[in-house]
């Protein structure tokens, strides 16, 4: 599990191509690879991955065909930036929300406006997600956890700070790229036992 708190940036440094899926591989600061092992679970850009051969400059991960399919990280380019989140502690304190690391799927950038010193981004998402985004709700965006402005059908719009334009890979974003969403891992419960229990009371 992670809480969307980015805790740094790293760079993709390698692609490697095996049979439709990839492995790559990012640089990272040193000093978030200390006490880090093979097997150890990292948000990559929202992504729950696998950390392989881990050294003090980065590590690599595999992604599977699913992973291509429903992320954007299958497009990212050597040089291309990411959003960084080690596995929670029991301990750590939960500064955003309960994210899993699997994303949902895509939501492109609309527009992104000035708003006082922040920036107001609209996003629109597949239909079948925009169901689970609502107003001052939660949503995580390439790794990133933030809350919901306005909804109006598929598209949603977010204020998004100075300081986390600066931290994290959201301040780069232009106007018709996509980022990875994870809707609120709550509301996904909640709309599948509302579906179990109409499917139980029709006798399905």
């Amino acid at each position: 599990m992670f809480t969307g708190i980015v805790a740094a940036t790293g760079v993709l440094k390698s692609r490697e191509s095996f049979n439709g899926d990839l492995r790559i591989r990012f640089d990272v600061p040193e000093d978030m690879m200390a006490g880090c092992k093979i097997g150890d679970s990292i948000s990559v850009s929202g992504c729950c991955l696998t950390m392989l051969e881990p050294d003090e400059t980065g590590f690599s991960a595999d992604l599977s065909v699913e992973t291509l399919d429903k992320t954007s990280l299958g497009n990212r380019r050597t040089g291309d930036s990411v959003n960084l989140e080690l596995a929670m502690r029991a301990s750590d304190r939960l500064g955003g929300h309960l994210v899993s690391g699997h994303v949902d799927g895509l939501a492109e950038l609309v527009s992104r406006t000035e708003d006082a010193r922040s920036e107001r981004f609209l996003f629109k998402a597949d239909r079948s997600l925009a169901r689970y985004i609502a107003p001052k709700g939660s949503v995580c965006l390439d790794g990133v956890s933030l809350t919901v402005n306005d909804v109006e059908d598929n598209q949603f719009s977010i204020c998004i700070i100075p300081h986390t334009l600066s931290v994290t890979t959201l301040g780069q974003l232009a106007v018709g790229e996509k980022v990875n969403l994870e809707v609120d891992l709550i509301a996904r419960y909640l709309d599948r036992l509302n579906q179990y229990g109409h499917s139980e009371d029709t006798g399905a």
